[in-house]
């Protein structure tokens, strides 16, 4: 069984991820799509201490909190950036194809469902996970 992560963790690379998405397409800058795809890929494949932002609120952030009220697996989190990556190289590729509408596209929706992860704890990738993991008889850490 895996060791159990803050949730905090999480939600906070998330809400970067979507800040940092919106603001490239907002200022129409392709490189952030290989940029976070990159992000997501270092702390999905190497854990929190690779991945920046989830480094940043463990150094700087979480100190100056109090414990969570309760601690999650971190195989849902992973599987999630997972498909982070797999959408933000997949923009990368279309940028490079000369095809931004298809690649902004791509690097909107894991805009908004980190964003949705960030702001109500709802994590689409976790749960499909999760739906995965049961069905197959995965123990799960609560």
């Amino acid at each position: 069984m895996p060791t159990p992560i803050d949730p905090r963790a999480p939600r906070f690379n998330q809400a970067v991820l979507t800040v940092g998405l919106l603001v490239g397409f907002l200022l129409d800058l392709p490189v952030v799509a290989p940029l976070f795809a990159l992000v997501l890929f270092l702390g999905a494949a190497f854990g929190p201490r690779f991945g920046p932002f989830l480094r940043i609120y463990g150094q700087f952030i979480k100190p100056h909190l109090d414990a969570p009220a309760f601690l999650e697996d971190p195989r849902p989190p992973r599987f999630a950036a997972t498909i982070g990556v797999a959408f933000l190289s997949s923009a990368t590729l279309a940028f490079l194809a000369g095809l931004p509408g298809l690649a902004w596209g791509l690097a909107l929706v894991v805009a908004a469902l980190a964003g949705l992860a960030a702001s109500t704890g709802i994590c689409v990738g976790c749960e499909m996970w999760l739906f995965i993991a049961r069905r197959r008889g995965v123990e799960v850490v609560a």
